[in-house]
């Protein structure tokens, strides 16, 4: 018996036990529950967090089992990349959604565009969860009604093999509903108020929380310079709240990724507290730039002094009141950031590069696997690198340290477009193409991101539209630039009343009121065109 068939006969015992439910058709009630399967954010929570579990155990056997996400600032553009990953690769497996802090901060706030530094209303960032998921739901119930359409229609027609085959794709309807990395910043304050937020995201359906171990008064986006960070005991303390809160609400395997800032962060606002040598806190202080004194007379007013490595040290502080780490310190920094987190409740890390170079991360990656052999990485392939230029030079040096002639190139100009179509441009092109695998292969990257993509696609196909249709092109711009591209690439929004509702709407109308039901869809919808 197939799935869709027990929810019919479930239904209809219940009706059949109710006086008056006469009108309830129990089919109509099986396909409305089949269309809302998730009837919480902690149901998908629970659900998404058992798909990334057995992701990351199937990535641990097999590397190239390596998962990816876009970063979505609105549910439309997350419905719409889960409809079209399904429709070009026919399963959503290992494809996720990420949720950037930074274009929360950018396209959501109420106080209008803000740079990424936790400014934005916290409540922002659940309420995106939330709504992202609805969309997915929507998307759901979208495709599945289209499935009863089409049953109803072969059983009209008497076609007994479309119905077994329409019935077939019901039974094994794969939803929309993904995972979410979903960006917790710095904690928007203490471990309580981490605590609080990250319930809420919880709740709103998050099944892994992505925090960062920047000062949250202080906190800076991942590219950006002045970034602070916190002593390895503070950042653990909301590692512990985030992970109460998944436990407190019962998703057992929630996942909670530590990202570490120190390869760019040059400055701490605190020393750490150290109670014997060789503690945490004191590998923490001995990254602090300074100078050694040997008596009183070296401090001045104002001055602080810690020992560390056996020493005084007198560290510098900036006029901020800010204290230096050492220049050069900040990928011995990393490794002990990552392997802290991991021993202390982590369960992926996240490692902010400057340049997306597979040597330096596997660097980094390898010494953290000498003591954590398990340690998995997301990674953020970021539109703040030039990834054209990064990887023209990356081929340069490696020629030119192979011995290769390069006299034909300019290192400093090869984004040059003159150079699109050399021998250098393609191998570098080639190695953004593998970089995903490579890196997942090479230096433990389990999850692929893009943070802001979605962000400049939106502004690309603005621009070009409003080129065309202002310019000479007029409505044209609009006909050959979307609509026919939407209609020839089958984009589901080209039917845009249908996207937005009206033919569930309809179903329900007739569910609610039978023939005396006053449908949208009926022949003089223009939609019927498309």
């Amino acid at each position: 018996m197939s799935a869709y068939s027990e929810h019919v006969q479930q239904v209809e015992a219940l009706c059949g036990k109710e006086k008056g439910w006469n009108a309830i058709s129990p089919e109509y009630a099986a396909r409305m529950r089949l269309q809302n399967r998730f009837h919480t954010g902690l149901d998908i929570a629970k659900y998404t967090a058992k798909i990334m579990r057995e992701d990351m155990a199937a990535y641990d056997a097999d590397s190239s089992q390596y998962t990816q996400s876009l970063g979505c600032w609105h549910g439309f553009i997350g419905q719409q990349k889960l409809i079209a990953i399904k429709k070009h690769f026919g399963s959503t497996k290992r494809k996720y959604l990420y949720l950037s802090g930074w274009m929360i901060a950018a396209l959501r706030s109420e106080f209008g565009p803000l740079p990424d530094q936790s400014m934005h209303e916290k409540t922002s960032v659940p309420a995106l969860i939330a709504e992202l998921y609805n969309f997915l739901k929507q998307a759901d119930a979208r495709e599945l009604g289209g499935l009863f359409r089409d049953l109803d229609g072969a059983r009209a027609a008497g076609d007994a093999a479309k119905t077994a085959a329409v019935q077939n794709k019901i039974d094994n309807f794969e939803t929309h509903v993904v995972p979410i990395i979903a960006d917790i910043d710095a904690g928007f304050g203490n471990e309580e108020a981490t605590y609080l937020l990250a319930k809420k995201m919880i709740e709103a359906g998050a099944c892994a929380i992505q925090i960062e171990n920047q000062v949250s008064d202080e906190k800076q986006c991942g590219h950006q310079d002045g970034k602070v960070t916190v002593p390895h005991a503070d950042f653990l303390s909301k590692i512990n709240a985030v992970r109460y809160a998944f436990l407190e609400l019962g998703v057992d395997d929630g996942v909670i990724v530590a990202r570490t800032d120190s390869l760019g962060a040059g400055l701490t606002k605190q020393i750490a507290v150290t109670n014997e040598p060789g503690d945490l806190g004191d590998q923490y202080n001995s990254f602090l730039d300074g100078d050694y004194i040997s008596s009183a007379d070296d401090i001045a007013n104002g001055d602080v002094v810690v020992k560390a490595n056996g020493k005084l040290l007198k560290p510098k502080r900036l006029a901020s009141g800010l204290f230096q780490f050492k220049a050069g310190s900040g990928v011995d920094r990393v490794v002990l950031d990552c392997i802290t987190s991991l021993q202390n409740g982590a369960d992926l890390l996240w490692i902010e590069t400057e340049k997306p170079h597979i040597g330096q991360i596997k660097e980094m990656v390898d010494r953290i696997r000498e003591v954590v052999p398990g340690a998995k990485l997301v990674y953020n392939n970021s539109p703040s690198f030039n990834w054209t230029l990064n990887f023209r030079q990356q081929v340069f040096d490696a020629w030119k340290t192979a011995g290769k002639d390069v006299s034909a190139y300019d290192r400093a100009g090869l984004m040059a477009e003159q150079y699109d179509t050399t021998e250098l441009a393609l191998e570098a092109d080639n190695r953004i193409r593998t970089f995903q695998a490579d890196a997942a292969r090479e230096a433990g990257i389990f999850h692929h991101l893009i943070t802001l993509p979605t962000y400049h696609t939106a502004a690309l196909s603005t621009d070009n539209l409003a080129k065309e249709y202002f310019g000479a092109a007029g409505m044209l711009g609009y006909v050959a630039g979307v609509q026919r591209k939407e209609i020839r690439q089958g984009i589901a929004c080209v039917k845009h009343q249908n996207m937005s509702g009206s033919d569930i709407g309809d179903d329900h109308k007739e569910y609610f009121s039978g023939d005396a039901a006053l449908k949208a869809g009926g022949s003089h919808n223009t939609m019927n065109q498309f």
